[in-house]
Protein backbone atom coordinates (compact mmCIF):
# COMPACT_ATOMS: atom_id res chain seq x y z
CA UNK A 1 0.00 0.00 0.00
CA UNK A 2 1.52 3.44 -1.29
CA UNK A 3 0.28 6.28 1.07
CA UNK A 4 0.93 10.26 0.67
CA UNK A 5 1.15 12.34 3.82
CA UNK A 6 -0.75 16.18 3.12
CA UNK A 7 -0.72 18.61 7.01
CA UNK A 8 -2.23 21.58 6.75
CA UNK A 9 -1.09 24.46 7.98
CA UNK A 10 0.41 28.19 7.98
CA UNK A 11 1.86 27.99 11.59
CA UNK A 12 4.26 24.91 10.05
CA UNK A 13 5.24 26.75 7.46
CA UNK A 14 6.19 29.96 9.74
CA UNK A 15 8.11 27.01 12.14
CA UNK A 16 6.06 28.45 14.55
CA UNK A 17 5.00 24.55 15.11
CA UNK A 18 7.30 21.37 14.45
CA UNK A 19 5.61 18.87 12.48
CA UNK A 20 5.83 15.95 14.82
CA UNK A 21 2.30 14.56 12.97
CA UNK A 22 4.04 13.27 10.16
CA UNK A 23 6.48 11.91 11.87
CA UNK A 24 4.33 9.93 13.85
CA UNK A 25 1.92 9.05 10.57
CA UNK A 26 5.12 7.85 9.31
CA UNK A 27 6.04 5.70 12.16
CA UNK A 28 2.48 3.95 12.28
CA UNK A 29 2.48 3.49 9.27
CA UNK A 30 5.76 2.01 8.39
CA UNK A 31 5.62 -0.70 11.06
CA UNK A 32 2.16 -1.44 9.14
CA UNK A 33 4.11 -2.31 5.81
CA UNK A 34 2.59 0.81 4.10
CA UNK A 35 5.06 2.50 1.80
CA UNK A 36 4.60 6.59 2.77
CA UNK A 37 5.90 7.94 -0.34
CA UNK A 38 5.39 11.74 0.27
CA UNK A 39 5.00 14.50 2.95
CA UNK A 40 3.84 17.15 1.81
CA UNK A 41 2.72 20.60 3.93
CA UNK A 42 0.54 23.19 2.83
CA UNK A 43 -1.17 26.40 3.52
CA UNK A 44 -4.15 27.00 5.30
CA UNK A 45 -5.65 28.00 1.85
CA UNK A 46 -8.47 25.83 0.30
CA UNK A 47 -7.09 25.78 -3.86
CA UNK A 48 -3.98 24.99 -2.35
CA UNK A 49 -4.87 21.92 -0.49
CA UNK A 50 -7.41 20.92 -3.44
CA UNK A 51 -4.91 20.94 -5.55
CA UNK A 52 -2.24 18.59 -4.14
CA UNK A 53 -4.56 16.41 -2.58
CA UNK A 54 -6.38 16.12 -5.78
CA UNK A 55 -3.05 15.13 -7.35
CA UNK A 56 -2.16 12.26 -4.75
CA UNK A 57 -5.50 10.87 -4.72
CA UNK A 58 -4.62 9.71 -8.18
CA UNK A 59 -1.19 8.62 -7.64
CA UNK A 60 -1.66 6.82 -4.27
CA UNK A 61 -3.75 3.98 -2.27
CA UNK A 62 -4.75 6.89 0.31
CA UNK A 63 -3.93 9.96 1.33
CA UNK A 64 -3.48 11.26 5.10
CA UNK A 65 -4.54 14.74 5.69
CA UNK A 66 -3.61 16.55 9.34
CA UNK A 67 -4.97 19.72 10.32
CA UNK A 68 -7.69 22.55 9.60
CA UNK A 69 -10.30 21.10 11.01
CA UNK A 70 -12.84 22.91 12.63
CA UNK A 71 -15.41 25.85 12.28
CA UNK A 72 -13.07 28.67 12.47
CA UNK A 73 -11.63 31.18 9.49
CA UNK A 74 -8.93 29.69 8.80
CA UNK A 75 -10.08 25.53 9.33
CA UNK A 76 -10.55 25.03 5.24
CA UNK A 77 -9.67 21.65 4.85
CA UNK A 78 -12.78 19.95 5.10
CA UNK A 79 -14.03 22.53 2.31
CA UNK A 80 -10.69 21.95 0.86
CA UNK A 81 -11.36 18.00 0.44
CA UNK A 82 -14.02 18.44 -0.73
CA UNK A 83 -13.89 20.18 -3.96
CA UNK A 84 -10.76 17.88 -4.74
CA UNK A 85 -13.63 14.90 -4.78
CA UNK A 86 -16.15 17.37 -6.75
CA UNK A 87 -18.29 17.38 -3.67
CA UNK A 88 -20.04 19.70 -1.82
CA UNK A 89 -19.99 20.39 2.35
CA UNK A 90 -22.98 19.86 4.05
CA UNK A 91 -23.83 19.14 7.54
CA UNK A 92 -23.44 15.54 8.54
CA UNK A 93 -26.26 13.71 10.67
CA UNK A 94 -24.22 10.84 11.94
CA UNK A 95 -21.20 13.44 13.17
CA UNK A 96 -24.11 15.69 14.68
CA UNK A 97 -25.92 12.42 16.76
CA UNK A 98 -22.35 11.49 18.04
CA UNK A 99 -21.58 14.51 19.51
CA UNK A 100 -24.58 14.85 21.30
CA UNK A 101 -25.12 11.04 22.46
CA UNK A 102 -21.19 10.70 23.02
CA UNK A 103 -19.78 13.95 23.55
CA UNK A 104 -22.85 15.36 25.73
CA UNK A 105 -23.34 18.03 23.21
CA UNK A 106 -26.26 19.88 22.61
CA UNK A 107 -26.80 21.50 19.07
CA UNK A 108 -26.73 25.03 20.80
CA UNK A 109 -23.14 24.36 22.07
CA UNK A 110 -21.48 24.23 18.44
CA UNK A 111 -20.56 26.89 16.28
CA UNK A 112 -21.84 26.81 13.16
CA UNK A 113 -19.58 24.68 10.71
CA UNK A 114 -18.39 21.52 13.29
CA UNK A 115 -20.51 18.88 11.86
CA UNK A 116 -19.77 19.95 8.06
CA UNK A 117 -18.35 17.42 6.32
CA UNK A 118 -18.30 16.65 2.31
CA UNK A 119 -21.45 14.91 1.32
CA UNK A 120 -21.78 11.17 1.64
CA UNK A 121 -18.39 10.31 3.67
CA UNK A 122 -17.36 8.51 6.24
CA UNK A 123 -17.88 10.49 9.46
CA UNK A 124 -14.65 9.58 12.30
CA UNK A 125 -15.18 10.48 15.50
CA UNK A 126 -13.22 12.58 17.82
CA UNK A 127 -12.22 11.02 20.89
CA UNK A 128 -10.33 13.65 22.12
CA UNK A 129 -11.83 16.88 21.04
CA UNK A 130 -14.69 17.88 19.00
CA UNK A 131 -14.09 18.32 15.55
CA UNK A 132 -14.83 15.24 13.63
CA UNK A 133 -12.46 13.91 10.91
CA UNK A 134 -13.55 11.87 7.65
CA UNK A 135 -12.96 9.12 5.29
CA UNK A 136 -13.69 9.92 1.56
CA UNK A 137 -12.56 8.44 -1.81
CA UNK A 138 -9.72 7.13 -0.22
CA UNK A 139 -8.62 10.11 1.90
CA UNK A 140 -8.70 10.35 5.64
CA UNK A 141 -8.75 13.67 7.02
CA UNK A 142 -7.66 13.96 10.61
CA UNK A 143 -7.23 17.03 12.84
CA UNK A 144 -3.79 18.77 13.51
CA UNK A 145 -3.58 18.74 17.30
CA UNK A 146 -1.74 15.16 17.72
CA UNK A 147 -3.68 13.60 20.93
CA UNK A 148 -6.39 14.12 18.89
CA UNK A 149 -5.15 13.04 15.20
CA UNK A 150 -3.42 10.02 17.08
CA UNK A 151 -6.72 8.64 18.79
CA UNK A 152 -8.49 9.36 15.59
CA UNK A 153 -5.93 7.32 13.53
CA UNK A 154 -6.26 4.26 15.93
CA UNK A 155 -10.07 4.13 14.71
CA UNK A 156 -8.61 3.25 10.81
CA UNK A 157 -5.14 1.99 11.80
CA UNK A 158 -6.59 -1.69 10.57
CA UNK A 159 -7.16 -0.16 7.20
CA UNK A 160 -3.31 0.92 6.59
CA UNK A 161 -1.82 -2.75 5.58
CA UNK A 162 1.24 -4.18 3.50
CA UNK A 163 4.22 -6.66 3.53
CA UNK A 164 5.93 -5.76 7.37
CA UNK A 165 9.64 -5.03 6.67
CA UNK A 166 12.48 -5.72 9.53
CA UNK A 167 14.86 -2.94 10.14
CA UNK A 168 18.25 -2.84 11.64
CA UNK A 169 21.06 -0.40 12.15
CA UNK A 170 25.04 -0.91 12.57
CA UNK A 171 26.87 2.37 13.53
CA UNK A 172 30.24 2.67 11.96
CA UNK A 173 33.23 4.38 12.78
CA UNK A 174 34.51 5.50 9.61
CA UNK A 175 33.54 8.51 7.60
CA UNK A 176 30.77 7.82 4.99
CA UNK A 177 32.84 8.69 1.82
CA UNK A 178 35.43 5.56 2.77
CA UNK A 179 32.31 3.20 2.71
CA UNK A 180 30.46 3.50 -0.59
CA UNK A 181 32.84 0.25 -2.10
CA UNK A 182 31.22 -1.98 0.76
CA UNK A 183 27.94 -0.71 0.73
CA UNK A 184 28.08 -1.05 -2.71
CA UNK A 185 29.14 -5.03 -2.70
CA UNK A 186 26.69 -4.85 0.04
CA UNK A 187 23.16 -4.05 -2.20
CA UNK A 188 24.93 -6.43 -4.65
CA UNK A 189 25.04 -9.45 -2.28
CA UNK A 190 21.78 -8.80 -0.44
CA UNK A 191 18.04 -7.90 -0.68
CA UNK A 192 17.70 -5.01 1.38
CA UNK A 193 17.39 -1.55 1.35
CA UNK A 194 20.57 0.35 2.65
CA UNK A 195 19.93 3.87 4.13
CA UNK A 196 23.32 5.95 5.48
CA UNK A 197 23.11 8.65 7.70
CA UNK A 198 26.03 10.34 8.90
CA UNK A 199 26.34 11.93 12.35
CA UNK A 200 28.67 11.75 15.15
CA UNK A 201 29.16 8.47 13.91
CA UNK A 202 27.55 6.58 10.14
CA UNK A 203 24.26 4.78 10.94
CA UNK A 204 24.01 1.94 8.62
CA UNK A 205 20.35 1.05 8.48
CA UNK A 206 19.75 -2.33 6.60
CA UNK A 207 15.74 -2.99 5.95
CA UNK A 208 13.85 -5.89 3.90
CA UNK A 209 10.78 -7.80 3.97
CA UNK A 210 13.16 -10.76 5.23
CA UNK A 211 14.09 -10.53 8.46
CA UNK A 212 17.20 -13.16 8.09
CA UNK A 213 18.45 -11.24 5.11
CA UNK A 214 18.32 -8.44 7.18
CA UNK A 215 20.42 -10.49 9.90
CA UNK A 216 22.91 -12.02 6.87
CA UNK A 217 23.89 -8.32 5.65
CA UNK A 218 24.33 -7.11 9.14
CA UNK A 219 26.52 -9.42 10.03
CA UNK A 220 28.49 -9.30 6.49
CA UNK A 221 28.81 -5.45 7.25
CA UNK A 222 30.05 -5.62 10.69
CA UNK A 223 32.90 -7.79 9.67
CA UNK A 224 34.17 -5.02 7.37
CA UNK A 225 33.80 -2.27 9.00
CA UNK A 226 34.94 -0.62 12.42
CA UNK A 227 32.16 0.04 14.38
CA UNK A 228 31.43 2.44 17.35
CA UNK A 229 32.70 1.41 20.87
CA UNK A 230 28.72 0.85 21.70
CA UNK A 231 28.67 -1.56 19.01
CA UNK A 232 31.50 -3.64 19.20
Amino acid sequence: MRVAIVTVGDEILAGDTVNTNAAWLCEQLTARGVSVERITTVPDVVADIARVVNEYRAEYDAVVVTGGLGPTHDDVTMEAVAAAVGRDVEPHEEAERWLREEGGYAAGDLVDGTTELPARARMLPNDEGVAPGAVVEGIYVLPGVPDEMKAMFERVAEEFSGERTHSTVVDVDEPESELIDRLGELRERFEVTVGSYPGESVRIKLTSTDADEVEDAAAWLEARVELTADEE
